[in-house]
């Protein structure tokens, strides 16, 4: 104490770096990231999530594995995370998450980067969790997503959509959306591949564009060629679901910002380290949209962008 307090008068007086030194320090937040690649928007995500966590969590300890490098050394990955005991879970991307899920089900985990985390199974609700899992999807709401479309084609009152079994839950609640906004969906069940033909027909038929889902069954590459080479053809608007469909072909898509994904996820991190359940967090989704439109598809089929959203437009693929 000699060298940590003076005397003045009767009083003792004691540093402020003692008193840092003598009062005893919480536990650090230890906490192990899971990414599922190595991949830019990855490396974003996971950045985006970290800042936010340091800046309310300045003592959080970060112990970053990247899951693809374990696939054939599965269980030390396993024995790693166990030997660090964390906290909490942070994973970028559907493998790792996962992962996460399969491997780690008694420790609170953050997602980021996931799409449909209902269909994934992650989630029971996105508005109710109902587990030890919740986080920040990258799924745009579909009111959006039919906004722009109303904006875009403005003569648009039924829209349609082709689906599989693998993304059947969807439609009613995109349904439910179009109503709200004086718009009928018109879902059509795609079996087989052969059915592509006779599908799209239908919808141009009775519909004035046609919205996309990311169905992993329905959108292979042979067939989501066809599709965007068919509709061109037909002169239909045809939203894609991410920019790569656009730059292939489709009209326009909605892209999300994978930093602010990850800010997103970070902040649930916060409040999950500041005593709340994960199972009562609310799925986020993004809330950062960027627009994405084919000019050579645009002028082909005689659309014209509004000068609002081509102003607006994070790229233009020509």
């Amino acid at each position: 104490m000699k060298k940590c307090a003076r005397r003045i008068g009767s009083s003792v007086i004691v540093s402020l770096a003692c008193l840092l030194a003598l009062t005893p320090r919480a536990a650090p937040h230890d906490i192990v990231i899971f990414l599922s690649d190595s991949l830019t928007a990855t490396v974003r995500t996971m950045s985006g999530a970290q800042k936010v966590v340091e800046r309310e969590h300045p003592d959080a300890g970060f112990h970053t594995f990247r899951v693809d490098q374990f696939v054939n050394s599965r269980q030390t990955l396993i024995d790693s995370v166990k030997g660090i005991q964390p906290e909490l879970l942070l994973t970028i991307g559907t493998a790792a998450t996962r992962l996460a899920r399969n491997n780690f089900p008694g420790i609170p985990t953050v997602f980021a980067a996931v799409m449909y985390p209902e269909l994934s199974g992650f989630v029971t609700s996105t508005h109710q969790p109902g587990g030890n899992m919740t986080g920040a999807s990258i799924d745009v709401p579909v009111d959006v997503q039919f906004r722009y479309f109303k904006k875009i084609v403005p003569r648009l009152s039924r829209i349609g959509v082709l689906y599989t079994d693998s993304t059947a839950s969807l439609i009613p609640p995109a349904a439910a959306e179009a109503r709200r906004l004086n718009l009928t969906l018109v879902p059509l069940k795609v079996s087989d591949p052969k059915d592509l033909p006779t599908a799209l027909d239908s919808l141009a038929a009775v519909t004035e564009g046609i919205w996309s889902l990311p169905d992993p069954i329905l959108f292979d590459p042979r067939s989501t060629k066809f599709i965007l080479l068919h509709t061109i053809r037909k002169g239909i608007p045809f939203m894609g679901f991410s920019r790569n469909v656009v730059e292939s072909g489709a009209l326009f898509a909605l892209d999300f910002d994978y930093k602010a994904v990850g800010q997103q996820a970070g902040k649930i991190v916060t409040r999950i380290l500041s005593g709340e359940s994960p199972q009562n967090i609310a799925v986020s989704s993004a809330d950062v949209i960027w627009f994405h439109y084919n000019e050579k598809t645009a002028k082909h089929i005689a659309i014209t962008i509004p000068d609002e959203l081509a102003a607006v437009a994070k790229e233009v693929y020509r």
